[in-house]
């Protein structure tokens, strides 16, 4: 998957009935269906049941199964609730009728209201970066094996330039904090509710790996079993996609086989666009 029109293609799903879905999946090398495909695709199922007027402003999702690549994912959605300034769904993600994913989301008219935010970090711009396809080729000749690994998950379809030097990072341990810049790799014209299913599907990148950094030694020993447990976003404000915007996350615990990170995503300007927060399993084989 090269550019934004085929990712935007593989968000937007059949239409089976009023509230039943279906979508097709990326063909991820790690093989499994990418967690982040899962949330953009069931935020756009929930958006084709809600209000022209309402813009979702939180969702909370739960990984029960992983997804098979062989097999479409139908999403059913639940019209749990029409309020006079909210709306609620629940979507559940079904592969062969089995339950492999569910999500409450809810959405909201625009409101006035008081307004404040945490300033963003003063870090290195991205023009002065390095992307991280970049980064992967200087480990080529030292490290070929996580070379060749590093290279196939790395998206084309965004373009990422991370602050820290993650090649580093991934070999030895360190402090649970990394921040990237990110941004389409093409440019295209994308309303809200599309440029928030792109922004669910991009921030499954990387924010499970901070839970990692202090322990890379340890967890680069042998085998370890990744994979997202829960993920959520809240929408603070609008935002563009296709120009930079700063993801700046950190790790505050890792235990009992589990990792938890948060997230911010800043735009050029410093505005709060949105935050997120996940736990994964990092579970090493004995």
């Amino acid at each position: 998957m090269q550019t934004i029109k085929e990712l935007i293609e593989l968000i937007t799903l059949k239409k089976i009935d009023d509230t039943t879905f279906e979508g097709q999946n990326y063909q991820a090398p790690w093989g499994r269906v990418f967690g982040g495909q899962v949330l953009a695709q069931a935020l756009h199922a929930a958006y084709q049941t809600v209000p022209e007027d309402r813009i979702a402003h939180s969702l909370h999702g739960y990984f029960i199964l992983g997804g098979d690549l062989r097999y479409p994912i139908v999403y059913e959605v639940d019209t749990i609730r029409n309020g006079g300034s909210f709306t609620t769904r629940r979507v559940v993600a079904k592969q062969n009728g089995v339950a492999i994913f569910n999500m409450a989301a809810s959405f909201q008219v625009k409101a006035d209201g008081v307004n404040h935010q945490f300033p963003m970090p003063n870090l290195i711009p991205p023009e002065k970066l390095t992307t991280s396809l970049e980064q992967v080729e200087e480990i080529k000749e030292l490290h070929p094996t996580a070379y060749k690994r590093l290279k196939a998950i790395q998206p084309k379809v965004f373009e990422f330039k991370p602050v820290e030097k993650f090649t580093t990072q991934l070999v030895e341990n360190g402090s649970p904090f990394f921040n990237t810049w990110l941004r389409t790799s093409d440019t295209a014209e994308i309303n809200l509710p599309m440029q928030q299913q792109l922004l669910a599907y991009a921030s499954d990148y990387n924010l499970l790996t901070t839970a990692t950094l202090p322990h890379r030694e340890q967890l680069n020993k042998g085998e370890t079993f990744y994979a997202s447990l829960d993920h959520a976003i809240w929408f603070h404000r609008e935002f563009d996609i296709t120009k930079w915007l700063l993801y700046s996350m950190d790790s505050p615990s890792a235990s009992n086989s589990r990792g938890f990170a948060r997230g911010s995503v800043y735009d050029r300007k410093g505005v709060l666009v949105a935050s997120v927060a996940q736990e994964g399993l990092m579970r090493q084989s004995l």
